[in-house]
């Protein structure tokens, strides 16, 4: 019982430092640690991912807002999204078949390994031009990179697409117990046009809020174990405040390529043993 609670504690240790850094949430090895490791039930493991998720998002958005790398006022727009893809994720999330949420989170897994192949190389992005809602909402922002040694100023643009495909990132979130940053850093980098650190630190701020919609359903439907939940969110708080200091001192692409093999060869598992089940 004692290793058991030290290494569900050490899982949450290394999932808040991979949420903190990459902004997905600590879902992406919390999940399937305690489905494949632990041989626990989705429905238990996307319950206590959900509620850990609120931590590495508390751990995480201190250091963040003081360093200035949060948008707040791209996470509240946006947040308006997100909720309510949550509340639906959550309640329809009773209805579906275990082994068909295994291949949804396989491939959400894939889809995030492909997107950071596809982006590890830092480029030179062509310049924003907000729009409307943008201008309006006043939500560009700026912060110094540690890495680059310099401030980095930035426009918003296609805000409205950026709500639409946040209300599906939400309703991932509450499906499936992850951050969906999965979908939400890659939506304000390569849609709404924010800079990869920018993305990554207000999503981190937005998934606490996300998470905590989805966690009511699954503690009123009695899914959260105290005793599976309680290491790992001690875990997961103290490894996201290291992981929000270590992304501010790491490059983006370095960040991306560390991460990429971990989550393709998770993301194979987790579809093959949704399949099998068939």
């Amino acid at each position: 019982m004692v290793i058991t609670f030290i290494t569900i504690f050490a899982i949450g240790i290394a999932a808040g430092v991979v949420g903190a850094i990459l902004g997905l949430g600590g879902g992406i090895i919390i999940v399937p640690a305690l489905t494949l490791g632990f041989g626990m039930s989705m429905r238990t493991a996307v319950a206590a991912s959900t509620v850990c998720i609120i931590a590495t998002s508390t751990g995480a958005a201190v250091a963040f807002l003081r360093d200035r790398l949060t948008n707040t006022r791209v996470a509240i727009w946006l947040e308006m999204g997100t909720s309510l893809g949550a509340l639906t994720g959550a309640l329809v999330a009773a209805l579906v078949n275990q082994r068909v949420l295994f291949v949804l989170f396989g491939l959400l897994l894939a889809y995030s390994a492909y997107n950071m192949f596809r982006t590890r190389k830092e480029h030179t992005r062509p310049e924003v031009v907000p729009d409307a809602i943008s201008s309006k909402l006043r939500l560009g922002g700026s912060y110094y990179d540690k890495a680059l040694g310099r401030r980095v100023e930035y426009q918003v643009t296609r805000t409205l697409p950026g709500l639409i495909i946040m209300y599906f990132s939400g309703a991932a979130a509450g499906l499936l117990g992850i951050g969906a940053g999965i979908f939400k850093v890659p939506a304000m980098d390569q849609v709404m046009g924010m800079p990869f650190k920018a993305s990554s630190a207000t999503s981190n701020f937005m998934i606490g809020v996300t998470a905590a919609s989805g966690a009511v359903v699954y503690f009123a439907r009695g899914d959260v174990k105290p005793l599976v939940a309680g290491p790992v969110v001690l875990g997961v708080l103290l490894g996201a405040i290291l992981g929000a200091r270590l992304m501010m001192r790491m490059p983006a692409s370095k960040i991306r390529l560390f991460f990429m093999p971990i989550l393709a060869y998770t993301a194979i598992e987790m579809i093959y043993k949704g399949v099998k089940w068939w």
